[in-house]
């Protein structure tokens, strides 16, 4: 499977020893490029996994009823999107351990890779100090892909 080139080509340039943040709300990597800027060679710092069951193993089976104070009618309520929240909270874990990984080194600038949904959850977790060392984000999933591949798409953006 071939990654394909986005339509607009943003520029994102990683300088030796910056740190990317590859997230899709069940699995995260960091990688480290030990490389230059003109010649990536990324390295894995750290990795985690935590798979969710869909929304429909982990909620109830119908959603609950109100009933109106006059009159007998009822509505149903929105069900709780349980892998959502998981999803979520998989998020902020990431963050706090990204931001524990990052103070113990010298960073010379983050980038953040995730779906553009995964990447709002992102922004809203990373504390200041994070957020001014953030150089680029990559609005795209490239969890699925090997590590030479993941290179070669961001050499070509650079």
């Amino acid at each position: 499977m071939a990654l394909r080139k986005a339509s607009i080509m943003l520029k994102t340039r990683i300088p030796h020893n910056g740190w990317l943040l590859l997230c899709d709300g069940a699995k995260a990597l960091v990688l480290r490029n030990e490389g230059n800027i003109d010649q990536l060679n990324l390295v894995v710092v750290d990795t985690e996994l935590e798979p969710h069951a869909p929304t429909r193993e982990l909620g109830t089976d119908r959603p609950g009823r109100v009933y109106q104070s006059e009159g007998g009618s009822r509505s149903s309520m929105q069900e709780t999107d349980w892998h959502d929240q998981a999803e979520e909270g998989f998020v902020s874990h990431v963050a706090e351990r990204f931001k524990a990984a990052v103070a113990g080194h010298e960073v010379d600038g983050i980038i953040l890779v995730a779906p553009p949904r995964v990447l709002g959850m992102l922004r809203k977790h990373l504390d200041p100090s994070l957020r001014s060392t953030v150089i680029a984000e990559v609005a795209k999933d490239l969890l699925k892909f090997p590590i030479s591949q993941i290179e070669s798409y961001l050499a070509e953006r650079q």
